[in-house]
């Protein structure tokens, strides 16, 4: 696009934000240092590369679609991510789950998995400038193929899954002792049952009790930080979720843990942005994972929606968005997997930047006086601002493509690379 004209229509915009008392130059830097982390499951549609043929099965994922071009390798992957480097701007970093080691042909199961197994990983993040973090993977597995994984009430099973996410959390903590930025670790179990269970008390103990084991071993805090992820139900769990909301907000506060909320683990009709101010009382930090359910927990890409919107507002309005970790969680095997990166990250960052465009101290004014109209005013003339043109210099700044270059940007990798993979 001619570079002359965006400068132009900012220039415009500018004006406008500042009627309303906003420096939007503020805005595009705020956004600028707010960390990202990627998620690697997207380039692969979840598989992992424990062996050659690896591929998702079960343990309350699933992944739709077969759509050409999908990494087949660790070192397609990397490429794949770094294309998506150069598309998007702000702090990126990479999200890793455990079954992406590279593990040659050596066979291990996950109770084995070592920090000598992701050094690589490690090396290629220090290439690229990002900090990564962490994932155990407790699915895809036939020990996770009953529904239950740390909460088994099988001590032989409930013992190989202890023992796998005690080794992602020191990988995890290898992560940060090397990047010089803190890994978060988040723990996600499928445990469940598909229908009724009697028992809930008794998984609920055991889950604990692992829990506990879990993080006897202590790590410095600026190389791991711990966080557990709540669920309201899955596939295979539909009546039944050990880990639910109440069981892991309690142990977090209790343990001194992060919770993690992910945007389709609620009921449908649950705003997440609603829990943010709540929880912030009453913790440090939080770990976000930004996802698109449609109608159920289904990882859609992310768009530039109200539920986004409506999340990220929260966030800046909140005044604690330095403690939130935000991470992203869909997959989408139907569509090109770079578009569905770029498209889920730049959505996230224009909800961030609408957010930091927005006379937020005005607006409490006006709620504080009761002048209630004059609030819902406001918020409607910010709905035809004109953030399109603040959000093509942010990308110009960040030396990224404009909106209108993306598309073209991505079928031109799709043609002279994904294409050839065959």
């Amino acid at each position: 696009m001619d570079r002359k004209k965006i400068e132009t229509a900012y220039e415009m915009a500018k004006e406008a934000y500042a009627a309303l008392g906003i420096d939007t130059d503020k805005a595009i830097e705020a956004l600028s240092k707010i960390p990202i982390s990627l998620h690697c499951w997207q380039g692969d549609d979840v598989g992992g590369f424990e062996s050659p043929d690896a591929e998702l099965s079960g343990g309350g994922i699933q992944v739709t679609g077969n759509y050409p071009g999908k990494a087949r390798s660790i070192a397609e992957l990397r490429a794949d991510l770094e294309k998506v480097f150069t598309l998007i701007s702000g702090i990126p970093r990479l999200n890793l789950h455990a079954s992406y080691g590279e593990f040659g042909d050596e066979v291990l199961d996950r109770d084995g998995v070592e920090v000598r197994h992701f050094t690589g990983w490690v090396d290629w993040a220090k290439e690229q400038g990002i900090g990564m973090d962490f994932n155990a993977t407790c699915f895809s597995h036939p020990k996770a193929e009953d529904g239950f994984t740390i909460s088994s009430k099988d001590p032989e099973i409930r013992a190989f899954w202890i023992e796998h996410v005690k080794r992602c959390r020191e990988i995890a903590a290898y992560f940060g002792k090397e990047l010089g930025t803190p890994s978060v670790h988040n723990t996600w179990v499928p445990d469940g049952a598909k229908d009724n269970t009697v028992d809930k008390m008794g998984y609920r103990r055991i889950l604990k009790e692992s829990l506990d084991e879990i993080f006897s071993v202590e790590y410095p805090k600026e190389y791991l930080r711990d966080a557990v992820e709540t669920k309201l139900f899955g596939i295979g769990s539909e009546s039944f979720v050990v880990g639910s909301h109440e069981f892991y907000m309690n142990y977090a506060n209790q343990n001194d843990k992060m919770v993690c909320l992910d945007l389709g683990h609620f009921h449908p009709t649950e705003q997440i942005s609603d829990k943010i101010s709540s929880m912030m009382l009453f913790h440090d930090e939080m770990l976000l994972h930004v996802s698109r359910p449609v109608r159920w927990d289904s990882d859609h890409v992310v768009i530039l929606n109200d539920d986004i919107l409506y999340l990220t507002q929260e966030l800046v309005r909140c005044g604690k968005l330095e403690n939130i970790h935000i991470g992203l969680d869909f997959f989408d095997a139907s569509i090109n997997r770079i578009g569905a990166w770029v498209t889920g990250t730049r959505a996230t960052q224009k909800g961030l930047l609408m957010a930091l465009l927005e006379p937020t101290d005005t607006l409490v004014e006006y709620e504080e006086a009761g002048n209630n109209y004059a609030r819902m005013g406001l918020l409607e003339q910010l709905k035809s601002m004109p953030f399109g043109a603040v959000w093509d210099e942010a990308c110009v700044r960040a030396e990224v493509p404009v909106e209108a270059e993306i598309i073209e940007n991505i079928l031109s990798y799709e043609k002279d690379v994904l294409s050839k993979r065959v």
